[in-house]
């Protein structure tokens, strides 16, 4: 099975990222309220302008009144264009059309009926290729002995007021543009003040020694709490399987060290053997010690895998019962050569179980030999047995040996540890229970009257 290869993927820096998030709505609020302003602007300067023209339509009315129809005052006119924010246009008729004052051509409001004679009304037109904002305002009046109607035409170029509506939104952008650039700046170095915090603790961890996995005891954040303690948590579980791979490594070479000893004795001996009986003895004892090695040196190989086995390395999925047929053909004659009784007790058909069946049977062959090494002069009878119930299977080997209670379950299943002195490494059960752990099974020490009875249980897989 294939596995798929991790790139690593190149990301911004949490700087940038919290930058980005916290301006980007700023940046959309700006343009948002730039729209909304430029929109109140030309409101602004429509309801502005409207009104000083409205005044100055009013001001000439009021003018033409008082002088009888002579002209406006001069202080109006300055008046007028003081106020209107560019220059103004108008142009006054007395009582039956007669022009007053103004200039002499106004521009005309088309479509205009009479029901409406006397309200205000604004329009645009043309005046001199130019568009214009226009007002008419028409009032009855009476000059001397002559009433009747007077209409007073005021207009100003709409480009005044484009160019007032563009001061505004200058200055509108200009106070907007000064804001953000300031909030920009502030956000910057104000992300770079609020993540040195976590800058401090980066320095703090690139300055340690590769042997310092101590705990992390600055204070931080409360936002980074969690990832201090999830490291501190790390830290501590590396140390200890470096500690725990520490061990294991001092315990293996003091094992390894006595049979490699008696070797080397042996061959010693042998060399130096006077007599051909004595060579051939010493070369069988020999034999028995390098097994013995062996024998040691591929138990601690076995510990060593199981330390990286995943779950991909399960999904062998085989007949356990054929398994442990096989397993017990090849152990039986050893048994027997030693007067030692063997059984076998097993269903007829298949039970199916996923899983690493190289190391699921040597966990069984060590629970065999387990029985066999310690089971002591006494021994007399192995039993194997493999039953299934509610989903499980589970493989006992049962002897009649010395003897073996779940009160020693520590000292039996650890590593170099024996219940009692005998010739096993002290290896085989701490096999047996770490196997079972990776495939999520059990190992049980059952309780008995005589012996040791032990039990590794698995999940049955159905055949699809």
């Amino acid at each position: 099975m294939k596995r798929r290869r991790s790139f690593p993927v190149k990301s911004i820096s949490l700087r940038l990222r919290l930058f980005f998030v916290i301006v980007a709505p700023l940046l959309v609020m700006a343009a948002v309220l730039g729209v909304w302003r430029i929109n109140a602007a030309q409101k602004t300067a429509e309801e502005l302008f409207d009104r000083s023209l409205l005044a100055a339509a009013l001001a000439i009315s009021r003018d033409v009144i008082l002088s009888d129809g002579d002209a406006i005052l001069p202080s109006t006119r300055d008046l007028i264009r003081d106020a209107s924010g560019g220059e103004v246009f108008y142009h006054a008729t007395g009582p039956g059309g007669i022009y007053v004052t103004g200039y002499a051509y106004p521009p005309v409001e088309p479509g205009r009926g009479n029901s409406d004679l006397y309200e205000p009304s604004f329009f645009e037109a043309t005046y001199r290729d130019e568009k214009v904002r226009v007002l008419r305002v028409t009032e009855r009046i009476t000059i001397e002995n002559l009433t009747g109607d007077a209409t007073v035409t005021v207009w100003q170029r709409i480009a005044d007021r484009a160019e007032f509506v563009r001061l505004l939104v200058v200055r509108a952008a200009a106070l907007i543009g000064g804001l953000l650039a300031t909030l920009i700046l502030v956000v910057w170095f104000g992300v770079q003040l609020g993540l040195r915090p976590l800058t401090d603790l980066q320095e703090a961890i690139s300055i340690r020694s590769p042997d310092d996995l101590s705990r992390i005891k600055r204070a931080v954040p409360a936002e980074t709490r969690g990832i201090v303690q999830t490291l501190n948590h790390l830290f501590g579980q590396v140390e200890r399987s470096i500690e725990a791979h520490q061990t294991f490594i001092s315990d293996a070479a003091h094992q390894l060290r006595n049979p490699a000893a008696a070797v080397q004795s042996m061959a010693v001996a042998l060399r130096d053997a006077p007599t051909e009986e004595d060579r051939l003895k010493r070369t069988e004892e020999m034999v028995v010690a390098a097994r013995a090695a062996a024998r040691v040196a591929n138990q601690l190989l076995s510990l060593d895998r199981l330390r990286f086995l995943s779950p991909e390395d399960h999904n062998t999925r085989f007949d356990l019962v054929a398994d442990v047929r096989q397993i017990c053909a090849d152990t039986a004659p050893a048994a027997l050569s030693r007067g030692i009784d063997f059984e076998l007790d097993a269903p007829s058909a298949g039970i199916w179980v996923h899983g690493d069946q190289l190391f699921l049977s040597e966990a069984v062959k060590n629970l065999i030999d387990n029985a066999l090494k310690h089971g002591g002069a006494g021994l007399g009878k192995v039993a194997v047995t493999v039953t299934a119930d509610d989903g499980q299977v589970h493989v006992t080997v049962a002897d009649d040996g010395k003897g073996l209670s779940p009160g020693d379950r520590e000292v039996a299943l650890g590593r170099f540890t024996q219940v009692a002195p005998s010739d096993g490494s002290g290896l085989g059960l701490a096999i047996v229970a770490s196997v079972m752990e990776r495939h999520k099974g059990d190992l049980t020490i059952n309780t008995v009257t005589q012996g040791a009875s032990i039990t590794v249980s698995l999940p049955i897989v159905t055949n699809n």
